[in-house]
């Protein structure tokens, strides 16, 4: 599924950079703007586009030579802004006789799903790859993200039948560890005769592994730094003669610093041949910024010039917006064709952004000269995205303001969309944003927070949410979707089941007949309720409504529901013996999770549940192995804060754990079991499954030790990180643990996976699909 969120996550940042300087004459007018409709598509072909070489630049060919003949898989290019690491990849890209796969990150990639969805459409993008790749990636939550959509990228790569180059500009945009981890597993990725190229203005946290392994080439400022041949070069495409003294002079007074330069040779460009000096120091930098490439602009090319660097990207119609002025779009052009600061992001030159130096600048500028209106102007940015399909951009103009009311509405409006998306990690962030205070102020959106915390196991957040949405009270039309705040604060209450069958029987009943027919929230209704009558023992009644909020699901493409809805059908019809509607029930269950990438959703869990008992009962061991594998690996996200999904899956594969003869799983899951109950006693006639459970494996003889050991649910959190390079103190911090409990898990780990060593660990749980996709 392709939401708002998926395009907005394609906004990129490219290399390049333009000055202004002098006064701007009007160039012949060109195309219109291209309609709102391609804008999306525009700044997609952007983000994955490399930049075309720009006239005039130091070319870096023994750079570049030196990087492609090295065999190291990583060249790390390292260096604050101004000194040509997007102009080093770009020159490097142009010469590379190898694919090339480009990604202009940004800080819409912050995010683990995210960044694995763009590198993957990068790697596509260059001729590489299987066309399924990106879907795999797709809907991926924290946790599977490194367990398995990250492995699976990595596979990829490291299958590549040619050699090619990965390049990556502006890693400093990827801050998150989880993004960190996912990147070093596809750093590790990389096969001899390829490699992987990152620019950043800070040093990549996976950098000092690889360089104690000599695995890495580094580039930093003193590589990037130019010489007085280089000044040279500088001053004569600037149009400026100077003797080798005044170059070499310029060159020790800027330490090289190519946009130091740059703005020299403007200096001397101004000064009548008469090369001024740079120090590279930020306060004159800014200072001539401002006398040269501010000041001598009309007071309206001002204006323009700082209030549009609020925006990441420009393009006409959207700057209009933002100034409520005409002809935006040659003023840009006018910019590009008589200045030096900023860079179309298409061919088209419909979109552009300014160098980060000069936006910075801009924006300085601003706050200093108009405060006031900096708010004003996000505002009037989130309007035009807002009205143009873009509202999760227009989220982030909106986070930058104090505009809280409007702010809560359309997080509440992106929020079920982003997760069902698998960005968890966005719907955090903008979560955080807000803070506790806001989000508690608009209890719909509050609903949606107990809802995101239930989805990812994060049972102390939930609990409190719930707490909070229990008191709340809300009398308008909910931004999110729900008929009501009261169908919604209800559904949740259900799904939570804190108070036992009856209270949530009558709360999903209660949101059934709220939500109507063409809710998006009508089909989690349905489900809870079915639930609900399945604990009290309602069998044909579940039945019909699990049936229909299938259907209710399908309809509104909420995908997430159809594979538990379908399984417990499957399920249900596999207990009274009707095997083929069961096979039809899970194939549209599996089939459902497959093209969604819904793998490690709790909603998908009782699916492979299910066909595992299907493999045995056709006699395939193999496969209904490697369903339990499925299942046992990502079920420590079915905590108690979903009693019933939890404890009935964990009923379920201990069945046919049983019926495979392999105990040790089943007295596991049996454990796993007391500790819900304790927590939720209160789920009708499951209690009575696992007790009438417990007595027949009692009553049949069979020895606790007999079976395998799985992995406990903090084991298999634990899992993925060994595929990582991280030290157990990095681990414990990335779980919230103690070194101590990780060295303990780990042992475990080993011990029951019958190995010795990390890799052995992960080659194994590959093996056996606890980890991979």
């Amino acid at each position: 599924m392709t939401t708002d969120t998926d395009r907005r996550l394609g906004i990129p940042r490219q290399a390049g950079a333009r000055s202004v300087k002098g006064s701007i004459e009007a160039p012949d007018r060109r195309d219109e703007p291209a309609t709102t409709s391609q804008l999306g598509q525009l700044l997609l072909d952007a983000k994955f586009s490399r930049p075309q070489p720009r006239p005039g630049t130091v070319s870096r060919s023994e750079l570049v030579a030196t990087a492609c003949s090295t065999g190291c898989r990583l060249v790390a290019v390292t260096a604050p802004a101004g000194y040509g690491k997007s102009t080093f990849l770009t020159e490097w890209a142009a010469t590379e006789e190898r694919p090339v796969a480009w990604v202009s990150l940004d800080r819409f990639d912050d995010d683990p799903a995210t960044l694995l969805a763009s590198l993957a459409s990068a790697y596509c993008r260059a001729g590489l790859g299987s066309p399924d790749l990106v879907a795999d990636m797709r809907g991926r939550q924290d946790g599977s993200a490194l367990g398995r959509a990250a492995p699976r990228l990595a596979a990829e790569l490291r299958a590549s039948p040619v050699p090619f180059v990965l390049m990556l500009d502006d890693v400093h945009e990827l801050q998150s560890p989880g993004c960190h981890d996912v990147l070093g597993m596809v750093i590790a990725a990389i096969p001899r005769g390829s490699q992987l190229a990152a620019a950043s203005r800070s040093e990549q946290p996976h950098l000092p592994r690889l360089r104690a392994t000599g695995d890495a080439l580094e580039f930093g400022i003193a590589d990037l730094a130019l010489d007085a041949a280089g000044a040279r070069q500088v001053f004569a495409h600037a149009h400026v003669s100077v003797t080798p003294e005044a170059a070499t002079a310029a060159a020790e007074q800027t330490e090289g610093w190519p946009v130091g330069l740059w703005l020299a040779a403007l200096i001397a460009k101004e000064s009548h041949g008469q090369a001024g000096t740079v120090s590279g120091d930020d306060r004159y930098v800014a200072d001539y910024l401002y006398h040269e490439a501010l000041a001598g602009q009309p007071k309206a090319i001002q204006r323009f010039l700082r209030r549009t660097a609020v925006l990441d990207q420009l393009c006409g119609p959207l700057c209009e917006a933002v100034l409520g002025s005409s002809a935006a779009a040659m003023q840009l052009r006018r910019i590009e064709a008589h200045g030096l600061f900023v860079t179309p992001l298409d061919h088209q030159r419909q979109w552009y952004r300014y160098h980060a130096l000069y936006r910075e600048f801009l924006l300085g500028e601003l706050r200093r000269t108009e405060p006031g209106i900096v708010a004003v102007l996000h505002r009037r940015a989130a309007d035009w995205y807002e009205g143009n399909g873009f509202p999760a951009l227009a989220l982030e103009h909106l986070l930058d303001t104090e505009d809280w009311d409007r702010s809560v509405r359309l997080t509440a409006q992106l929020a079920l969309p982003a997760c069902l998306a698998g960005q968890s990690s966005t719907v955090r962030r903008w979560l955080a944003a807000l803070g506790d205070v806001n989000i508690a102020g608009y209890p719909p959106l509050a609903v949606l927070a107990g809802w995101e915390s239930v989805l990812t196991g994060d049972t102390a957040k939930a609990e409190r949410w719930a707490a909070i949405v229990d008191t709340a009270s809300f009398d308008g039309e909910p931004a999110s979707g729900a008929a009501s705040f009261d169908s919604a604060r209800a559904q949740l209450r259900a799904a939570m089941c804190a108070d036992g069958p009856e209270r949530m029987m009558a709360d999903a009943e209660f949101a059934v007949d709220q939500e109507p027919a063409w809710s998006p929230w009508r089909d989690g209704a349905l489900w809870t309720l079915a639930e609900a009558h399945l604990l009290a023992g309602h069998l044909e009644e579940a039945r019909a409504l699990f049936a229909e909020a299938s259907t209710a699901a399908a309809g509104m493409s909420n995908w997430q529901v159809i594979p538990v809805c379908e399984s417990q059908l499957a399920w249900l019809a596999m207990d009274r013996g009707e095997w083929k509607e069961a096979v039809g029930r899970l194939e549209l269950a599996l089939g459902t999770i497959e093209a969604q990438g819904l793998d490690d959703c709790i909603f998908s869990l009782p699916a492979f549940a299910a066909a595992a008992r299907l493999s045995v009962h056709h006699g395939d061991v193999k496969a209904a192995h490697r369903r339990l594998a499925h299942a046992m690996q990502a079920r420590p996200v079915a905590t108690y804060l979903l009693p019933y999904v939890a404890v009935r899956l964990r009923l379920q594969l201990a069945r046919v754990f049983l019926a495979l003869a392999d105990l040790g799983p089943v007295h596991q899951l049996l454990r796993e079991i007391d500790d819900i109950l304790a927590r939720r006693p209160a789920v009708g006639s499951l209690v009575d499954e696992a007790r009438d459970f417990r007595c027949a494996l009692a009553s049949s003889g069979t020895s606790d030790s007999a079976g395998s050991v799985p992995l406990t649910p903090a084991e298999l959190r634990l899992l993925p990180y060994l595929q990582t390079h991280l030290t157990a103190d990095m681990i414990a911090k990335r779980l919230f643990i103690s070194v101590h409990t990780v060295k303990t898990e780990v042992k475990s780990i080993y011990r029951k996976l019958g190995v010795s060593s990390r890799d052995d660990a992960v080659q194994k749980a590959t093996a056996i699909g606890l980890l991979g996709g």
